[in-house]
């Protein structure tokens, strides 16, 4: 029997695709999210959006030169002068450039035979996608995506139901972040592999 494919170009965010949120590196998996998963991963990504802005609010600084024009989420680009970078953002200053880092995710949506090849736990928020990992360059840049987040949930008044700061025994670090429908617990803590 052939297995189903899916459009991967299709966005769920103004910079998050759906392949970008069920991509793996075990092509022999079959790792399609049901339309449920599906409407999950569009609630995630819009915090993921929040977190993509804030960040770069106050991390990122424009460039003095130039800039990269585009519009996906694994580049730069500059916003043009009359359509903001996000709702609510100060207008452009005079279409000058504006560098923007990405949010990277490492794993969305598992399917179970993904998620149990990769060793994840049986009643994984991936499973359902309400989960992604985000990587991050180290221990700084997660502590400021975890704050960013926690101060969004305070903000919005919505919460989520985990914000894991993770390393692997190699030392990497990344972000777990989970939203559920319902029933969230913001359970927040470090974990050490």
């Amino acid at each position: 029997m052939e297995q189903a494919t899916i459009n991967k170009s299709i966005r769920l965010s103004e910079h998050f695709t759906l392949g970008e949120v069920t991509k793996c590196s075990h092509t022999e998996i079959y790792n399609i999210p049901s339309h449920v998963a599906i409407e999950n991963l569009k609630r995630i990504c819009t915090w993921l959006e929040a977190l993509r802005f804030r960040y770069n609010q106050r991390y990122v600084s424009p460039p003095k030169l130039g800039g990269v024009r585009g519009g996906l989420n694994s580049g730069k680009y500059s916003a043009p002068s009359d359509h903001p970078a996000h709702p609510g953002s100060p207008p452009d200053s005079g279409g000058d450039d504006v560098t923007e880092e990405p949010i990277i995710i490492n794993s969305g949506y598992r399917s179970p035979e993904l998620n149990k090849k990769v060793g994840g736990a049986p009643t994984s928020n991936h499973l359902t996608g309400c989960a992604v990992d985000i990587r991050v360059a180290g221990i700084e840049q997660a502590l400021r995506y975890a704050v960013i987040l926690m101060d969004y949930a305070d903000e919005t008044k919505q919460d989520y139901d985990e914000l894991l700061i993770e390393r692997s025994p190699h030392g990497n670090y990344w972000v777990h972040f989970a939203v559920r429908p319902k029933e969230n617990r913001r359970k927040t803590t470090f974990i050490i592999k």
